[in-house]
């Protein structure tokens, strides 16, 4: 088959369709804030820390009351938070990890 060239169409040859301009979808960019960091209350005493947190803050990953250097269970669970720990450590006077234990 011989192709003949003619007014800048290729006589002979399969016809291409030219294809519609496809719509975009729009993108908008938002931008997210950072997450802020928790707001750690730092207390007066350990009457005002007792009184939303009932056994104390202790560190994570404390396992046992220290009474006279030895292990004891806790009376009153205490609430586990680091970040609270640190923030009330000073109201820690044995130095076991948990601030203003109950028992």
């Amino acid at each position: 088959m011989v192709a003949v060239i003619v007014a800048g169409a290729l006589v002979g040859a399969p016809s291409v369709a030219s294809a519609a301009p496809v719509p975009t979808a729009s993108v908008t960019a938002t931008r997210v804030a950072p997450a802020a960091k928790p707001v750690v209350k730092k207390f007066a005493n350990c009457s005002a820390l007792n009184k939303a947190h009932k056994g104390g803050v202790a560190k994570a990953g404390v396992k046992f009351n220290k009474v006279n250097g030895k292990n004891k269970a806790f009376k009153v669970k205490p609430t586990f938070s680091t970040a609270l720990y640190n923030a009330n450590s000073r109201m820690d006077r044995d130095r076991d990890g948990i601030a203003c234990e109950k028992g």
